[in-house]
């Protein structure tokens, strides 16, 4: 049996990611049946053909992104680009940063998860070695839609994480193997600003990449956006929702269904939620305690978490 997890981030989660893959290959008894983490998806920021995330990091330079690509893939996993940005014209596809990034991991094992058609039409052309992956940004809330999407060329469809827990629903998946399930959206269900909120991200990363070629005088604000729905739940914020999946529901019930590839949200989620994410989905019950303190404390050796030492202070005696 084989239960894939998609884990998030290229960037600033990598440490801790490569950490975990270390985590596995050191203590495989730890894990719960079958893992395998089968990629790690996001982008090398900022990247303007990015979406669902916004990040507002330096761009890495070229040896950074050579040398994570090549450090993954070594490890036998996929990097997937999360190239689903909604609003791009036929001027962006030509976006060097971006096109940089393609380049260096088109090797014929990375990956493209897409939204927009006139990218997944210039991937296909020009980069024809990357697996596309269709986004769950387009919002598919129809199975017959869903059905038809897995008829097309894509190597995995990533469902609309409202299907989670609609087993009829989820029953009239024609090719499950081939679906991916988003198991921990901290989305409230239903969310009613999701897609505007897409596109706000879209919009703020090209004003993002814009700003940085401007004096601070003549930036551009960024639109602004709040959201009422939860979009910095942590993993304990979201037990109730009915779309939050468990991890004995993934062994229990959606794996004897056929699904097998599951997504972990949390691209721009700090490192102490995603050990107790990474944890609660992928580590066994009796060893997380240890797993836990043990990723903590690899991230602390390794300088990822650092924190302010107390000075040195000399008592002097009252007078």
């Amino acid at each position: 049996m084989e239960v894939n997890f998609h884990l998030p981030g290229l960037r600033q989660n990598f440490p801790l990611n490569m950490l975990f893959v270390g985590l596995q290959e050191l203590r495989p008894d730890f894990f719960r049946e079958g893992v395998r983490i089968a990629s790690f998806f996001g982008e090398f920021p900022t990247s303007l053909w990015n979406g669902g995330r916004m990040s507002n990091f330096d761009q890495c330079d070229g040896a950074f992104v050579k040398n994570v690509v090549k450090a993954v893939n070594e490890k036998g996993i996929p990097i997937r680009y999360t190239y689903t940005n909604m609003l791009l014209n036929a001027e962006d596809l030509k976006d060097s940063y971006c096109n940089f990034c393609m380049r260096a991991a088109d090797n014929g094992m990375n990956e493209v998860i897409v939204f927009s058609p006139l990218l997944e039409e210039y991937v296909r052309e020009n980069y024809p070695g990357y697996k596309l992956n269709s986004s769950t940004c387009k919002e598919i809330r129809d199975i017959d839609l869903v059905n038809e999407e897995l008829g097309k060329d894509y190597n995995l469809v990533v469902l609309d994480y409202n299907f989670n827990g609609k087993f009829e629903e989820l029953e009239k998946i024609h090719d499950r193997g081939r679906c991916e399930i988003l198991v921990n959206a901290v989305c409230t269900p239903d969310c009613p600003r999701r897609g505007k909120h897409y596109e706000s991200i879209a919009k703020n990363q090209r004003i993002l990449l814009k700003n940085r070629r401007m004096p601070p005088d003549k930036q551009i604000p960024l639109e602004g956006w709040h959201c009422e729905y939860g979009q910095n739940n942590t993993i304990y914020d979201i037990l109730d929702y009915s779309t939050y999946i468990s991890p004995e529901e993934i062994w229990e019930k959606y794996v004897p269904m056929g699904f097998k590839n599951f997504k972990l949200e949390g691209r721009t989620a700090n490192s102490f939620n995603l050990v107790e994410t990474y944890c609660h989905y992928m580590i066994k019950p009796e060893h997380q305690g240890k797993a836990r303190i043990m990723l903590l404390n690899s991230l602390v050796t390794n300088k990822v978490i650092t924190w302010n030492q107390m000075k040195p202070r000399k008592w002097i005696p009252e007078e």
